[in-house]
């Protein structure tokens, strides 16, 4: 196609104006809004003026013209994806439950009921409704977290990375900070302890090797600079073999005879019993309290169940300590969180079964019978999806996730999607056509890929209305799918 041909194909493409009168796209500026609707309009008009530019041969040049019902068909699509939220709900079925990248643990219903009231109107945050005077935020919680740990005095903030660097900023800046050399850890994000310690003005005195620490090594280390002894849960990794560590309760008589607290960052946090639950052990914070820890840190959203918080427990005048420090305001909990934290531990105190009434313990204790009968119901619409991929019901296992119990697997079963043509090549480049085709659904579904099939890991699909939103996106599964065909290897579509 000349360049006179190009321009006056270009120049037939309606003025924006013209596509904002078509009746459909009125009707979704009712919806949109006017701004939004122009936009995806002027987004689809420089798209088409795009393509035109690169059009070139007798062949393109018949099917240059495009018809304004066309043009407004590609203006609702581009308004689709503007419109589309960034945060958007998804399908966890990678088979780590509480997963950092996901969200983490899903709220209960009485969280969530808390949190919109919370939204919707005013409340007592820090208002004392007895005495008609300022409150402190953190009463809303710190009786139903001592009930449920044992602590005299709780307080709460953002995550328990900010727990840990506000207990050692409050209780041992320009000090010695003491732990066994194993428990130096590295969490997602970069988190590091001794990064966390330098944060907070402490000097790191690490001890014992990494596979083993002794009782004579904490001792022989602590001298008049010491400010406190730390011990740090390796949730995130195992260490076996040749091992040994120092019991919670030595480390605290060792600390109280020497004058300093005794600090226990337990990064998950459990606030029941996993065994009793058929889980693998979890520490909870009534052990390391009981145990004799000064102050104990760890999350609101891992293996509690609830929002994003870092909880720390203990002795009131170091919790009081903690509290008094100035990084607490800049790191404290919105109403939001609050209302839903509260609502989360009133389930913990009040219900005879938080396993069914906490999403994240009711996925965790889910029978590996009920997760097969899941896989049977939706086995043969899957399979009957498409040619070139074997859909299968086979076992997994899943794991806990954000670093907790990492050598701890529960049995599972996943529908896996297995390409079945072609050479090795082309089996590739499907498993990612239709992994990548699973992302871009409406609803996104997310698996793992493994031994050259994607694994759809079917533990955290518990609901049966759940279950019809995922097999209600299998014709545009179909539809995605086909739309890859020429998707690089490995590569985004």
């Amino acid at each position: 196609m000349d360049l006179k041909t190009t321009m006056d194909v270009r120049r037939s493409l309606p003025a924006v104006d013209t596509l904002l009168a078509h009746p459909t796209l009125q009707k979704a500026q009712l919806r949109h809004g006017w701004r939004l609707v122009r936009e995806a309009i002027r987004l689809t008009l420089e798209s088409e003026r795009s393509r035109l530019a690169n059009t070139t041969g007798r062949t393109e040049h018949q099917h240059a013209n495009i018809s304004l019902e066309t043009l407004t068909a590609r203006a609702l699509e581009r308004l689709e994806q503007l419109a589309r939220p960034n945060s958007r709900s998804v399908f966890n079925l990678t088979g780590t439950v509480i997963h950092t990248n996901l969200g983490r643990s899903l709220l209960a219903e009485p969280a969530i009921e808390a949190m919109a009231q919370a939204a919707r109107h005013p409340t007592a945050l820090e208002y004392d409704l007895d005495s008609g005077g300022r409150g402190d935020r953190d009463r809303l919680v710190e009786p139903l977290l001592c009930e449920l740990t044992g602590a005299e005095a709780a307080t709460v903030v953002n995550n328990n990375a900010g727990a840990v660097l506000l207990a050692l900023s409050a209780l041992a800046c320009g000090r010695e900070a003491v732990i066994s050399r194993g428990e130096l850890i590295e969490i997602g994000g970069a988190f590091r302890m001794p990064d966390i310690m330098v944060s907070a003005g402490c000097r790191l005195h690490e001890v014992g090797a990494t596979n083993r620490t002794h009782v004579r090594d904490f001792q022989a280390a602590l001298n008049e600079n010491t400010g406190l002894i730390v011990k740090a849960h390796t949730s995130n990794y195992a260490i076996t073999g040749f091992t040994k560590s120092v019991p919670e309760s030595e480390l605290a008589r060792i600390a109280h005879a020497h004058g300093v607290p005794f600090l226990v960052d337990l990064g998950s946090g459990a606030l029941t019993d996993f065994s009793a639950l058929g889980l693998p052990h979890e520490s909870q914070p009534r052990e390391a309290i009981a145990a004799g820890a000064d102050v104990v840190t760890f999350s609101g959203d891992k293996l509690l169940g609830g929002p994003q918080a870092g909880v720390i427990v203990g002795r009131r005048e170091l919790i009081d300590t903690i509290k008094r420090h100035p990084l607490k305001r800049a790191l404290r909990l919105d109403k939001l969180t609050l209302a839903a934290l509260e609502a989360t531990l009133r389930l913990y105190r009040d219900s005879d079964a938080p396993q069914r009434d906490i999403p994240t313990l009711a996925m965790l204790t889910r029978p590996e019978t009920d997760i097969a009968a899941t896989g049977e119901r939706l086995l043969d619409s899957a399979q009957a999806l498409l040619d070139d991929i074997d859909v299968s019901l086979a076992p997994c296992s899943s794991q806990l996730g954000s670093g907790s119990l990492p050598v701890d697997r529960l049995p599972s079963y996943a529908l896996v999607w297995r390409p079945v043509s072609g050479d090795r090549h082309a089996r590739e480049r499907c498993l990612r056509r239709i992994e990548a085709a699973f992302r871009q659904l409406p609803r996104p579904v997310i698996g793992r890929l493994h031994d050259g099939a994607l694994y759809l890991d079917l533990r955290c699909l518990h609901h049966p209305t759940d279950e019809d939103a995922f097999v209600a996106q299998f014709t545009a599964l179909k539809q995605r799918y086909e739309s890859l065909l020429d998707m690089p290897l490995g590569g985004q579509p």
